[in-house]
Formats: C-alpha cells, sequence, structure tokens
C-alpha cells in the first residue's frame, strides 16, 4: 500500500478543510483525531473515496506515511499542542517533521522548535489565515521554525495556498517563532480592519440615519476601488442580508464581541518592544467594553445624549468616510510593520516585508488590493522605517487629513464612540509632530524620581538631573528608554 504525502491531526473544520484542500491538489493525506469516531464519520462523509487514510492511532499515522514523514496538527492552541507534539515523537524518527498550523502564541513556539530539535525532528510553526473557506480552496501560509524542515514541506504548503497572479501565498518566514509573530500581528491589524469597519458603520447608521441597504450600497461601491477587500465585501454581505420576517439580521445581533487571544497577544508584544500599537490597542479594547453590556445599558439610562442632527450633505459626509477608513487602515499597516521589524531586530530574522504583503494578498483574512501598495513601498525602500514615510502613503494620508479630522469631530459631537479612527488620527498628529510635550513629562519624573533628562542644546546621549526643589540632592535614578 502507498505511503501518503502529509499527516493531518484534528479534525475540527480547519482540519478536514485543509485535508481535503491537499487531497484536491494531488497529495495523499493520512488523518487522526483524538476522538476516534469522527475519523470514521469524516471517512465515510466528505473524505469517501479520495485518497485519504484513516488512523486509530497515532502509532498508525506514523505507520501510514512516507519518510521523512510530515504531519500538520491543528487542535486548539495551548496544552492540546504539547501534548500532541509528544505524543508524535514517540513514534516519529529523527529528520521527521511536525507542523503547528493552529494560532499558538509565537513564544511557545520558540520553546516547541527547540524542544522538537533537541529530539532530533525538525519542527515548523505556521500561521494559515483565511478562516474555513480558506483553508478548503486556499489559505494564505506563513511558516517558520527549523529552517531544515522547509524544503520538505515547501511542495505541499505552496500548492495548497492561495494562489496570486501564479505566486503562492506562502514563503518561509523565518526561524523559530518567526512564522507565528507574522501571523499574530496579521491577526491584530485585522482587529483594527473590523473594528475600523464597526464605527464606520455605527457613524453612518446613528449620525446620517442611513438604512441597513443604503450602508451596503455604500460598501458594495467601496469595495470597487482602493478599499477593495474581503472584510469590505462580506460587510455588504452581510448589511444586505434579511432575516425571516424581511429586516437586516444584522440588527438582531447582540453587540457582545467575542476574541481568541491574538489581538491580545500582539498589544502585550507591542508593550514589550515599546512599538506604540494604538489602534490596534483600541480595537481589542472595544470588544471588551462591547462585553459589558449589561453596564452599558445601565450607563445608558444615566447619562445624556448629545443631539444628534446632521444638516450637512450626507453624500459628501460619505466621501469623507471614505478617506478616514482609507488613512486609519494606512495608519494600523503602518503601525503592525513596526512590530515586525522591532520583532526582527531582536530576534535577528531577516524578514521579507514586501514579501509579507504578498502573502497577505490572497487567501487571508486581511487580502485586499491596499497590499500591493505596500509591497510596492518596500520594493521603493527595504529599509522602509515607517510606511507614512512612504511617498504613496504620505501624499495618500496627507491628502485626507481634511477628511479624517472632519469624520473625528463628527463622532465627538455626536457621541458616537469611534476609538479606532480616533486614535489613528492622534497617532499621526504625534508622529508629524516636531516637538511633543514629553519635555515637561520628563521633567517631572526628574522632579519626582531623579529620572534624569536629555537637552536640547547639548549631545544626544547625555544625561542630566536637576535639584528642583533645592534640597533634593545631586544623585540621579536609572532610566529606560523604549
Amino acid at each position: 500500500m502507498a505511503k501518503a504525502d502529509i499527516g493531518l491531526v484534528g479534525l475540527a473544520v480547519m482540519g478536514e478543510n485543509l485535508v481535503l484542500n491537499m487531497e484536491s491538489k494531488g497529495f495523499s493525506v493520512a488523518v487522526f483525531n483524538r476522538t476516534t469516531s469522527k475519523v470514521d464519520d469524516f471517512m465515510k462523509g466528505r473524505g469517501a473515496g479520495k485518497k485519504i487514510t484513516g488512523c486509530k492511532s497515532l502509532a498508525e499515522l506514523a505507520a501510514a506515511l512516507s519518510k521523512p514523514r510530515k504531519a500538520m496538527i491543528m487542535v486548539k492552541a495551548g496544552q492540546a499542542v504539547d501534548d500532541t507534539i509528544e505524543q508524535l515523537i514517540g513514534v516519529f524518527e529523527p529528520g521527521d517533521v511536525i507542523i503547528d498550523g493552529g494560532n499558538s502564541n509565537y513564544q511557545d513556539t520558540f520553546r516547541r522548535t527547540a524542544y522538537v530539535e533537541s529530539k532530533g525532528l525538525l519542527f515548523i510553526g505556521t500561521g494559515v489565515s483565511g478562516g474555513e473557506e480558506g483553508a478548503l480552496t486556499g489559505p494564505s501560509i506563513m511558516p517558520g521554525g527549523s529552517a531544515a524542515a522547509w524544503p520538505l514541506v515547501k511542495p505541499v504548503l505552496q500548492k495548497i495556498a492561495a494562489q496570486e497572479g501564479g505566486v503562492p501565498c506562502c514563503d518561509w518566514v523565518g526561524e523559530n517563532g518567526a512564522g507565528h509573530f507574522v501571523k499574530m500581528v496579521h491577526n491584530g491589524i485585522e482587529y483594527g480592519d473590523m473594528q475600523l469597519i464597526t464605527e464606520t458603520y455605527q457613524l453612518m447608521k446613528d449620525v446620517l440615519g442611513l438604512s441597513a441597504d443604503e450602508m451596503a450600497a455604500v460598501f458594495e461601491e467601496w469595495n470597487k476601488g482602493d478599499l477593495g477587500s474581503y472584510l469590505v465585501e462580506i460587510t455588504r454581505d452581510i448589511l444586505g442580508f434579511k432575516d425571516e420576517d424581511g429586516s437586516p439580521l444584522v440588527e438582531k445581533i447582540l453587540d457582545t464581541a467575542g476574541q481568541k487571544g491574538t489581538g491580545k497577544w500582539t498589544g502585550i508584544a507591542a508593550l514589550e518592544f515599546g512599538v506604540p500599537l494604538t489602534l490596534i490597542g483600541e480595537a481589542v479594547f472595544a470588544r471588551c467594553l462591547s462585553a459589558a453590556k449589561d453596564e452599558r445599558v445601565a450607563a445608558s439610562k444615566l447619562f445624556s445624549k448629545p443631539a444628534r442632527v446632521f444638516t450637512g450633505d450626507k453624500k459628501a459626509f460619505i466621501a469623507d468616510l471614505k478617506d478616514a477608513l482609507y488613512a486609519s487602515k494606512i495608519v494600523s499597516y503602518a503601525q503592525g510593520y513596526l512590530l515586525m521589524r522591532e520583532a526582527a531586530k531582536e530576534y535577528s530574522w531577516k524578514l521579507n516585508y514586501g514579501g509579507i504583503a504578498l502573502m497577505w494578498r490572497g487567501g487571508c483574512i486581511i487580502r485586499s488590493t491596499f497590499l500591493s501598495k505596500i509591497k510596492d513601498a518596500f520594493d521603493r525602500k527595504g529599509d522602509l522605517s515607517n510606511l507614512l514615510l512612504d511617498p504613496f502613503f504620505n501624499k495618500t494620508v496627507d491628502k485626507a487629513q481634511g477628511a479624517w479630522r472632519r469624520v473625528a469631530a463628527a463622532a465627538i459631537a455626536n457621541g458616537v464612540p469611534a476609538p479606532a479612527l480616533t486614535s489613528a488620527l492622534a497617532y499621526f498628529d504625534g508622529f508629524r509632530c516636531e516637538r511633543l510635550p514629553a519635555n515637561l513629562l520628563q521633567a517631572q519624573r526628574d522632579y519626582f524620581g531623579a529620572h534624569t533628562y536629555e537637552r536640547t542644546d547639548r549631545k544626544r546621549g547625555e544625561f542630566f538631573h536637576t535639584n528642583w526643589t533645592g534640597h533634593g540632592g545631586s544623585t540621579s535614578a536609572s532610566t529606560y528608554n523604549v
């Protein structure tokens, strides 16, 4: 009996769809699930009549695979991944490859890569984005880990990935946790994109009074231009979807958002690296605030509301919303790329920033026409420190300033929360500001804690302390700079 090309452990929806994707691309697959009845159900159902071998144990899976063995794990992040790795090590041999395709924390991938390599095997930690549909038809795949494993898994991963212009949305990212780090940033940007779109929706609804059908038409139009993307496309579809009684289903969905943690991890990493990831942070906090539904309902009855009366030109304001959304989106990606750049410095990764944009162009949740502009920016300047300094993005954001400020002002005046849109504008204003009030902040720190400061009339790197009160002494404390 011929051996399978690759194995997959974990037959939830993503796992099943990846198996079917692999098989449709010409690969034979061996599958296993801890609840073995799922293997039976799959083999009798979606996997029937295909080049798929159902296995009742990991030992049976190992025996069914060609050498060097390759098996992808698609189980819940955390202890389940560690348990499965340990079990696979027990039935695999040196040189075999274990692939974690779940949403694992990149720091866990550092640890797992070192551990698996210490046992003589190879490890890949890869981000897989695209949801259920992407897994079946072609996701974006971001692999990292043991460099020696890449040639062994490349033929499979690149063939099952989404293809854009004949180029697979999958390439080697870097060693140890690089793949899962890039996937984490992808998910953080996804949080930001979704929050920006929902704020735009609320402004259309609460300030302009547009119906769901009218908003669907706006997103339909936006999807044809610079904002063309998967998230804008599905927003159009959601707004146009009717419940059984003919009313918009979206308005009957409870306004409490869930999350799986990758946005939070992105924010934590930003704090660790000292990167001002303000927009994505606000997007995470907005989900947290949405969860406090009972408190929000109670508060809505206690506080007065601004009178919401829009007397301007609705079409003009919709055009402003478009520009504000686009400018804010640019800031979100600029911040995400800053975080990847800082991580690359810390871990000596040689990230291909333009290549990452290409990997995100197809299959994944944040896929959009906009990403080609990021690729162009890094083609122009490979060591670009911030997307906002690229000529295209510089001109685009500068042109959008007026619209952006009008939208932010309208949100504040009408009491409509727009934390992502307004924090993006605040970041932009801080980034373009030659002199920030941090001089006063440093004086405060030196006054109460002798933390020292630098002077504008002296060279950088010299630190000074002032005895502000006359009785504080001349001893200074250590300082921490991000």
